[in-house]
């Protein structure tokens, strides 16, 4: 799956570009991960891709196909092979329904409930090691732990047999001590049910631990792109460091000045800066980044690595 183009967010007056660019094509048996700090447009990205936003241009496409659904029959065609998992367990489910109904009901939704339904919601919930089913079916989500919550929900989106799943931050609610487990249970899933995952986290260590491939956000642009390990462990973009420098590391030491931290605000949406989106907050940021937008260069030895930085342009001295 692709998305290229843009998403405009309404506000008063005026709207704001909170995707504008291109995302990398997901491919099945494979985790995406779409990082960036929050504002930067991850979320309309996953709700653009799920059909819950409008565009304002460009397309998505799937299987080359370019995708205008809107609702009706046609969203819910595009739904069974492209579902989404929230950030939130316990705001995605309806506390006053049980686990039964919420998982009955994707299964009737998407025409999967069959002959013998409760064998049907016993394996969904077996495929997220929640056993025995019997034992959860009857539950409210508030009677469940957040991973509980959680692996009810990827359990409902399982419900109707994706190719896709768009993970919007699934485990920033839990606690760190479950995390873990809620990304297993999804990286079993890909390879089980040979699913694509977009991953869409502000947590640069996990998408290292969690994806294949991993694409740097800020601002509503990509910045920089490649396979997770070259990403995380050969940066090559100021704001990609920027967020690595940022996450705990027990074992770094050292002191960040603020003046060369990239501290500050990130840009509005609204007016944009021109030029590199970055470049206020860059410490090394040159001339030409303040009026030049930097397309996308080649970087380093690993084929695929590319940042969008002046930094890499052949042409500079």
């Amino acid at each position: 799956m692709r998305r290229r183009g843009r998403a405009a967010v309404p506000g008063r007056r005026r709207c704001g570009r909170a995707a504008d660019d291109e995302t990398p094509p997901g491919r099945r048996g494979r985790v995406t991960a779409l990082v960036g700090e929050s504002g930067s447009g991850k979320s309309t990205v996953a709700r653009l891709l799920a059909g819950l936003h409008p565009r304002s241009g460009g397309d998505i496409r799937l299987h080359g196909e370019t995708v205008d659904v809107k609702r009706g029959k046609a969203f819910r065609a595009y739904a069974r092979r492209v579902q989404m998992i929230f950030q939130d367990p316990f705001a995605s489910l309806n506390p006053v329904h049980t686990v039964r109904y919420h998982l009955t009901r994707a299964l009737k939704i998407h025409g999967r409930d069959g002959d013998d339904l409760e064998q049907s919601l016993h394996e969904l919930l077996s495929r997220v090691q929640l056993t025995p089913p019997e034992r959860y079916l009857g539950k409210f989500p508030h009677e469940l732990s957040g991973g509980q919550r959680q692996r009810v929900a990827i359990a409902r989106a399982l419900g109707a047999d994706p190719e896709a799943l768009l993970a919007d931050e699934p485990v920033s609610m839990l606690d760190v001590s479950i995390r873990l487990g809620v990304l297993n249970l999804l990286r079993d899933l890909k390879e089980r049910l040979n699913l694509a995952i977009l991953y869409i986290t502000h947590d640069i260590a996990s998408a290292r631990y969690f994806a294949d491939e991993t694409m740097v956000m800020y601002a509503g642009r990509m910045v920089e792109g490649g396979d997770s390990e070259t990403v995380t462990q050969q940066s090559a973009h100021p704001y990609t460091r920027l967020l690595i420098d940022s996450a705990p590391d027990p074992d770094r030491h050292f002191h960040v000045k603020v003046a060369d931290s990239g501290a500050g605000e990130p840009p509005s949406l609204i007016d944009p800066p021109p030029g590199c989106r970055f470049h206020p907050r860059c410490p090394v940021a040159m001339e030409r980044c303040r009026t030049e937008l930097p397309p996308r260069f080649d970087v380093g030895d690993r084929p695929g690595h590319w940042a969008a930085c002046w930094l890499y342009d052949g042409a500079a001295g």
